[in-house]
């Protein structure tokens, strides 16, 4: 056991640089322990160091400054100048295994008493050996540092001496940097690190072990990419990002309100965002209506031992809104499929009813902190597009292909399918998880053959599988190359069995189904502002709010404009004419702020020619239409959900 087995994890499945050997997660960690050293060098070499793993654009370091130490996000460059220095000497990575005896002695030279009760942990939880990473370089590197610590100095010196004397490294070697860490790390700063592409971003606050009650640490996040132009690219994407963000377009365009009276993560959708959300309703039950899927629906709360019984109560405690009735204890769903399985219960099925299928766009509540809510992406009402199939084992790959045509027919609408992936997630050996590891064997056994039998793009995720069962999740990538996780299908032995769920087979006796999670969407609400961010608010026409905007250019048009909202709106068309006294440059900067698809002017020629001038928001071309002829041109865009 070591200290970074959660960053191994993340490392098994990043991408591969095309310039070095070694995973871009290897490159990312050796930075963050670049980052370490370069603390311990120039800044407070009797800093405490916690845990440094690599993330998805970079890596970051959970660190404890001295007393009296002060550091802010405007040293940051000069660290990253220091650290781009340090790259290029020729330091090595050395793997050191001992005893925990050994650990505390060595834990001694940099005075980490924080690694002294990792220490502690690890060996209360029964384990025998522990790892360390030195950091070893030509000895003349470490007498001739330049602007570092002298205190650095007189450490690195005594843990020099102390690995020359167990003959870890040389008498011409030196230590600068060791830490309590699985790794791994590449073999050479200067051969297999393009500093160029690292730069330390932002800095953060961190529990110390993610416990509220415990001290506060620095968090020091870096980015980091195979080179100066991969990192560029995605500071651009940043930017890009930036200028996306759904809640400053959910303002902007009125699509949703946040107000504190209603309370953090429980936004309200204004007319404009409920049409958006309606649209991606109805196209998801539209999916569903010849799949055979029954519509259900259930309450938002339910006795607390309805939770007790599935598991949910003693897994979400902490996040379960509770409510106190008149006589009995309820808590706000966290979770429809407890739900389903008393109403799949309350049947008498045979195996020729099988499989059974329900669908439900349900709003579900849980206790997120304060502090990880975010617009719409992050919310304490989550209103899940939810399915749940109760089939027999031998079904189960058909009903996952079933599943896996309405994703990509609904993601290929989106224009989201390029690049997509699959997680096949499983459990850890260790872990919160219920049903015993035949059971859950069985379940990943039957994903993973469905998965290959559709040929899904699926690599294995060890410690991302919901507590009931292995799932698969699907990975999708925005207009800028995001990758957000959306559709998820989950296979689940678990449930049935708790709720005692059986129906007749053949022979006459009961056999107890087979339960599959879906969802499409994920969260109506997430999905809703991945959506506004993908399309950056100029939504396709099936989704835009206001599909046409007509404005006339003086009030002797206004009847003409009229007859042409009119005749669009008998055709289901969203349109608004604009009225007002404005100058039309003025009624046009509103309509394209507002990113309506389409403008219509209307004039004196439009008016006799019966005609009207077109304006397309995203391709800003302009040309003349008949009314019948744009009629046709939009109902057609509309039907077919093109992205225009």
């Amino acid at each position: 056991m070591v200290i970074d087995s959660f960053h191994f994890i993340i490392c098994l499945y990043m991408s591969t640089s095309e310039k070095s050997s070694f995973p871009l997660s290897t490159i990312r960690h050796s930075f963050a322990h670049l980052l370490a050293q370069s603390l311990q060098r120039f800044v407070d070499s009797n800093i405490q160091l916690w845990t440094g793993p690599s993330v998805d654009n970079g890596f970051y370091y959970d660190v404890l400054f001295s007393e009296g130490v002060e550091f802010g996000q405007e040293q940051l460059k000069d660290l990253t100048k220091q650290i781009q220095l340090i790259a290029k000497e020729p330091q090595t990575y050395v793997q050191f295994s001992c005893t925990f005896e050994e650990g505390h002695k060595i834990n001694k030279f940099t005075n980490q008493k924080l690694k002294d009760e990792l220490l502690d942990k690890f060996q209360a939880q029964g384990e025998t050996n522990i790892t360390y990473y030195l950091n070893v370089a030509p000895k003349a590197v470490l007498e001739n540092a330049r602007n570092v610590l002298p205190q650095w100095v007189e450490q690195y010196n005594n843990i020099t001496k102390y690995f020359q004397d167990n003959k870890t490294i040389t008498e011409e070697q030196a230590v600068l940097f060791i830490d309590l860490c699985s790794g791994p790390h590449v073999e050479n700063n200067k051969e297999d690190l393009d500093a160029s592409g690292m730069m330390l971003d932002k800095l953060a606050g961190a529990y110390w072990q993610a416990d509220e009650n415990n001290v506060m640490m620095t968090r020091i996040y870096g980015l980091a990419f195979e080179t100066k132009e991969s990192l560029k690219e995605y500071q651009t994407q940043l930017e890009e990002a930036k200028k996306r963000d759904h809640r400053i377009l959910g303002a902007q365009l009125k699509l949703f309100t946040i107000s504190q009276l209603v309370g953090a993560g429980l936004p309200l959708l204004q007319p404009n965002g409920m049409i958006i959300r309606e649209e991606i309703e109805n196209y998801l039950r539209e999916l569903h209506r010849t799949k055979g899927y029954q519509r259900v629906w259930t309450p938002h709360l339910a006795r607390e031992e309805l939770y007790q019984t599935s598991g949910h109560a003693d897994k979400f405690g902490d996040e379960l809104f509770r409510v106190q009735g008149k006589e009995d204890k309820f808590f706000m769903k966290p979770m429809n499929c407890p739900h389903h399985m008393q109403i799949f219960a309350d049947n008498q099925f045979s195996y020729r009813d099988m499989p059974v299928r329900y669908f439900e766009p349900a709003t579900v509540y849980r206790d997120e902190k304060t502090g990880q809510l975010a617009g719409l992406t992050r919310v304490r009402a989550i209103t899940q597009d939810d399915g749940h199939l109760f089939c027999r084992v031998e079904q189960i790959s058909e009903e996952v292909g079933t599943i896996v045509a309405i994703i990509k027919e609904f993601y290929t609408t989106m224009g989201m399918m390029d690049g997509y992936r699959v997680r096949f997630s499983i459990r850890w050996p260790e872990g919160q998880y219920l049903g015993s590891d035949e059971v859950r064997e069985k379940a990943e056994s039957a994903l993973k053959t469905a998965a290959e039998q559709y040929q899904l793009p699926y690599r294995v995720g060890v410690w991302e599988a919901a507590f009931y069962g292995p799932k698969l999740d699907f990975m999708f990538k925005d207009a800028i190359g995001r990758e957000r996780q959306l559709a998820t299908i989950q296979c689940d032995f678990n449930l049935p069995e708790r709720f005692d769920l059986s129906f007749i087979n053949e022979q006459g006796e009961k056999e107890r189904p087979v339960v599959i999670h879906r969802a499409i969407s994920g969260s109506l609400e997430r999905f809703m502002g991945v959506m506004i961010e993908h399309f950056a608010g100029a939504f396709p026409v099936r989704l835009a709010p206001t599909q046409v905007i007509i404005l006339p250019v003086a009030d002797p048009f206004n009847e003409y404009s009229m007859e042409i909202a009119d005749q669009l709106l008998h055709k289901g068309i969203r349109v608004k004419v604009d009225a007002d006294n404005d100058s039309l440059n003025k009624k046009i900067r509103n309509a394209e702020k507002m990113k309506v698809p389409y403008i219509l002017v209307i004039g004196e020629k439009e008016l006799t020619d019966k005609t009207v001038s077109v304006r397309e928001y995203k391709s800003k071309q302009q040309y003349v239409l008949s009314v019948d002829k744009f009629s046709e041109k939009i109902v057609e865009e509309f039907a077919q959900r093109l992205l225009g």
